[in-house]
């Protein structure tokens, strides 16, 4: 790198979890570790968007950080619902947006939480900012033969090589990516009944076999070695209408400003990063090797203080806590699938639609009785619900595009 030219990386946090401050520990000593904090051009710069309702904590939480992690940042960003609304209202009063459109792009949600760090990320002249999700650290697992082999990664490092070429660079992730549990099929739930509902509610880059196959390695997902070994760099191709990239492990160019979309959910609903994807047709985005493991089940934390272990715990549908987790998945799957479809095929949005209900119809008895829950059947009166709206959420969707490019002009005019 040219140590003459000053680079400024802004580092992403949306999070709400009282664990955040060993995650950001975690990630500091993997930056140095991995040498890129000795390129004195390099400036690293934090922004920290937490939400003190999501697991009942406290500010300090996340605003008391620890001074070994202060001398290795150049300025340190916090938001939260206070310091958005003060904003917003700077952007009401200067005539940039109405309160509507503000609520549109920096409202509940973790789009309006990442759409406001990048905001500011903009605003403070960032080069790049590398968004890293509170629940994924920078390691890598695969498995031989019956045992775990735990490698490190250099996340920085890999997404400072690739960005300069790049809109977007995403990195790969590993460990409990997916929430559907293992489940053992019997005569109430077979695997042919499992896998319609799974296809009828998931996204386009799901498919049945990819998750059989992490089922049946107990809801893991194990680093690919060829990826590991060979660090190919990937570009991602457009497929129905999206290049699909992660919300976290992810890296966005900021140098020209005008490039950027924003991030988008319906209400009440997730796929942000999903939604983003539709937007990149023609923006540049790579695949980058480098893994992060997503401890999707908080289950361990321990990684955060050097405790590897040998074996991954099988993730099976015999708890409240793991059931409750896929039953909340499915329901914020369902209710983005209408506007994702909408927007990648609306030609057989209808025929798809119908199908979709068929499917859930036939699925959905079986399903709330082997996980012995009435309420998964409101995963089909919230398709029909976000059905319904799924024009008005189009347009939501669309005008949130014009107003971030607004706010961008905003920015780059002062």
């Amino acid at each position: 790198m040219n140590n003459k030219q000053r680079i400024n990386v802004g580092i992403g946090f949306a999070t709400g979890r009282k664990n955040f401050q060993r995650v950001l520990r975690t990630y500091i000593s993997n930056f140095k570790e991995s040498g890129v904090l000795d390129e004195h051009n390099i400036k690293l710069n934090l922004f920290i968007a937490y939400d003190l309702s999501y697991n009942n904590t406290k500010a300090i939480d996340y605003t008391s950080i620890p001074p070994e992690i202060l001398k290795n940042v150049e300025n340190i960003t916090f938001i939260w619902k206070g310091k958005i609304k003060e904003e917003s209202g700077k952007l009401v009063n200067q005539g940039v947006l109405n309160e509507e459109e503000v609520e549109s792009v920096f409202g509940k949600g973790y789009a309006g939480q990442r759409n406001a760090v990048m905001y500011y990320a903009v605003k403070e002249k960032m080069d790049y900012l590398i968004f890293l999700d509170d629940d994924e650290y920078p390691v890598a697992v695969t498995k031989t033969k019956d045992t775990a082999v735990w490698g490190g990664q250099h996340v920085l490092s890999t997404h400072l090589d690739n960005i300069k070429f790049a809109d977007i660079t995403h990195g790969y992730h590993c460990g409990y990516v997916s929430p559907i549990p293992y489940i053992k099929f019997n005569e109430v739930l077979s695997e042919d009944i499992f896998s319609k509902f799974v296809e009828s509610i998931s996204n386009d880059i799901v498919n049945w076999g990819e998750i059989k196959k992490i089922m049946n390695d107990g809801g893991v997902t194990y680093a690919n070695t060829d990826i590991l070994v060979n660090k190919e760099v990937l570009e991602v191709k457009e497929i129905n209408r999206a290049k699909f990239i992660s919300g976290a492990n992810l890296c966005i160019n900021l140098t020209k400003p005008e490039r950027l979309y924003p991030f988008f959910n319906p209400p009440g609903a997730r796929g942000e990063d999903t939604f983003l994807s539709t937007y990149l047709s023609e923006r540049k985005v790579l695949k980058v090797p480098c893994y992060t493991f997503h401890d999707g089940f908080s289950t361990y934390n321990h990684l955060l203080v050097g405790v590897l272990p040998i074996k991954l715990k099988f993730i099976k549908a015999d708890s409240p806590e793991i059931i409750s987790r896929f039953y909340k998945a499915c329901i914020g799957w369902i209710r983005y699938k209408p506007l994702l479809m909408y927007i990648t095929n609306r030609e057989d949005y209808e025929n798809n639609i119908k199908e979709m209900e068929q499917s859930l119809i036939e699925t959905l008895p079986k399903i709330c009785e082997y996980f012995g829950r009435e309420d998964f059947m409101k995963v089909l009166i919230e398709l029909r619900k976000y059905n319904k709206n799924v024009e008005k959420h189009y347009k939501e969707y669309k005008e949130a595009e014009e107003i971030w490019s607004k706010i961008i002009g905003s920015i780059q005019s002062n």
